[in-house]
């Protein structure tokens, strides 16, 4: 599921404390549920890029059990500034833990799916 910024406005410890909450961040079937933060500055071509890695692997590993939320920084800085983001694009797993970041090119499937620490496939 993606959702575009813009609407209402989060912070970090808000959706942490939802996504604990929400059955304890296990799916219906068991999967563990990821929650992903995405950073991108406008629709360049390795923002675009990103997000069609980052909506592939969640539809072909994750199913359902994933949330992503993609915030451009042009439009909300304040928000790059809060989760102290240096680079883009920049992925933030938060959920399941441990939290980890990812900076610079979202190109390589593999190396998304080492960083969220995703079994690989065949496995």
């Amino acid at each position: 599921m993606v959702k575009k910024s813009g609407e209402r406005i989060y912070s970090s410890t808000e959706k942490f404390e939802k996504a604990l909450a929400d059955s304890k961040n296990v799916k219906k079937d068991g999967g563990e549920k990821y929650v992903l933060k995405l950073y991108i500055t406008g629709m360049t071509r390795r923002s675009q890029e990103a997000l069609r890695n980052l909506e592939k692997i969640g539809r072909e590993r994750l199913g359902s059990n994933y949330e992503l939320e993609v915030i451009d920084i042009y439009q909300q800085p304040r928000l790059a500034k809060g989760d102290q983001i240096v680079a883009v694009p920049t992925l933030i797993k938060q959920l399941p833990l441990p939290m980890r970041r990812l900076i610079g090119d979202l190109s390589r499937e593999d190396k998304i799916v080492l960083g969220l620490d995703l079994q690989p496939k065949g496995k």
